[in-house]
């Protein structure tokens, strides 16, 4: 009898705009960091403390396709904007956050929104309406070095050609060196891993068919058909 030996699992990663890729470790997903958002989700707007959860490393998806998935007849888009760590730690002082920042991309943040208000209800964790296969659509990083720090600028999600969502980065209740300098609080951060930063209001559902065209400016556009 011979023994089982387990295949190494292949490393998750995202295409960079030029060539290559880069391997994701963590994905962080902070949750009503747009104050319309959290009204339209029946929150309060006013600024508290970060609230964020985890998708899987693998949940990210570059294919230009969504596979509808199972068990939800009510799947939402979200438009976020990515942020991708080269370097980490702990207790990251703010005025240093944006140092560990390699570059950043368009994403959407795919979920599975009756599942994820069951979950509400019961006081669970929000995973199974989240954290799913290829739930993490994203388009190529583009490097600080091409694009600068991103702390404003349009952000939007067209779905067939109408405009669904729309915003602007600077209106995030938490910019991006709060959430890397308060996750690294809770966590010790590492080269790629990878912060999905929130979605301005407008989220909605789509169906087998769709397309989705989401826009960051600066970053350019990432389109999704659903499958």
């Amino acid at each position: 009898m011979s023994d089982f030996v387990i295949p190494a699992p292949k490393t998750p990663s995202i295409p960079v705009s030029g060539g290559g890729a880069f391997p994701v470790r963590r994905v962080y997903c902070i949750g009503r960091n747009y104050a319309a958002h959290a009204i339209e989700m029946g929150h309060d707007p006013d600024r508290e403390a970060p609230f964020f959860f985890q998708k899987n490393p693998n949940n990210l998806d570059s294919t230009g396709e969504f596979p509808y998935p199972p068990h939800s007849t009510d799947v939402h888009h979200e438009v976020e904007l990515v942020v991708a760590l080269k370097s980490g730690g702990t207790n990251i002082p703010l005025d240093k956050a944006l140092d560990h920042v390699w570059g950043y991309a368009v994403s959407l943040d795919m979920t599975r929104r009756d599942l994820q208000g069951e979950a509400k209800k019961l006081g669970r964790p929000w995973e199974i309406g989240k954290a799913f296969e290829r739930s993490g659509p994203v388009g190529p990083l583009q490097s600080v070095e091409k694009v600068g720090h991103l702390d404003h600028g349009r952000i939007e999600l067209k779905v067939n050609g109408a405009l669904r969502q729309e915003g602007d980065m600077n209106q995030m209740i938490w910019k991006v060196p709060e959430m890397i300098s308060y996750l690294s609080e809770y966590f010790e951060l590492q080269a790629g891993d990878i912060i999905m930063s929130g979605t301005p209001s407008g989220v909605g559902a789509v169906v087998r068919g769709d397309v989705m065209e989401a826009s960051i400016e600066g970053l350019g556009n990432l389109v999704v058909k659903v499958v």
